[in-house]
């Protein structure tokens, strides 16, 4: 074989190669990049076709390391822990939940909407996705259906979850959930809201989206 002859085979040989590598690429499922925009899935069980509500505030009154924006005609507090003996036992059921503690509590009930949670990991090593999967779980009520997805939340690395809850106390109902967990100086923290007997996710997930995208690091 004289020299042309073995450099057109070599070069076809390469040229074989590089296509090969590339339709391998093509044929892997492409995952969400480091530091890229959220994914957009539509329809169950995301619904990313749901828009961010208009912006109307700040989250000023909540004692968290993060802020984020609030949805027009929704409202921030602080929840303080309970007083006395009995508001303690009382107030731990409603404070508590799988490992988290409640800090801040937004009401869009005025705004025909339902509550934007944000709690804090107890334990200040738990993962994102660790402390969602104890959040979901420490309800009480029988979780199924739960996925997950790595995204950006403002300017933070975010672990999502959604799953459907039924809770044996209210008949049964079934009520899709959607969390969201990041780290910030120290805490984990997990912002929650759900569909259920008097919100649809048109009325959640407007303000969450617009919250969650807006995370900046607290002043």
């Amino acid at each position: 074989m004289d020299t042309r002859t073995l450099v057109a085979v070599s070069a076809a040989a390469l040229t074989l190669g590089l296509l090969a590598g590339c339709g391998d690429d093509a044929a892997a499922p492409a995952g969400p990049k480091a530091g890229g925009p959220a994914p957009q899935a539509t329809g169950e069980p995301w619904y990313d076709e749901v828009a961010p509500a208009s912006p109307g505030g700040t989250s000023s009154p909540c004692p968290v390391p993060v802020s984020f924006p609030l949805a027009e005609g929704w409202t921030a507090k602080a929840v303080e822990p309970p007083k006395g003996e009995l508001a303690e036992l009382l107030g731990e059921a409603l404070t508590k939940r799988g490992g988290t503690t409640v800090r801040c509590e937004v009401d869009g009930r005025a705004a025909g909407g339902g509550f934007l949670r944000i709690w804090a990991a107890d334990s200040p090593t738990v993962t994102p996705r660790a402390a969602l999967e104890g959040f979901a779980a420490g309800a009480g009520e029988t979780v199924a259906g739960q996925q997950f997805r790595d995204l950006r939340a403002g300017g933070f690395d975010a672990t999502e979850m959604t799953w459907l809850a039924t809770n044996p106390l209210a008949d049964e109902e079934e009520s899709r959930n959607w969390a969201l967990a990041v780290q910030s100086a120290g805490q984990t923290l997990v912002f929650a809201v759900n569909e259920g007997l008097i919100a649809e996710r048109t009325d959640v997930l407007p303000a969450y989206r617009l919250a969650v995208r807006g995370l900046a690091k607290g002043e």
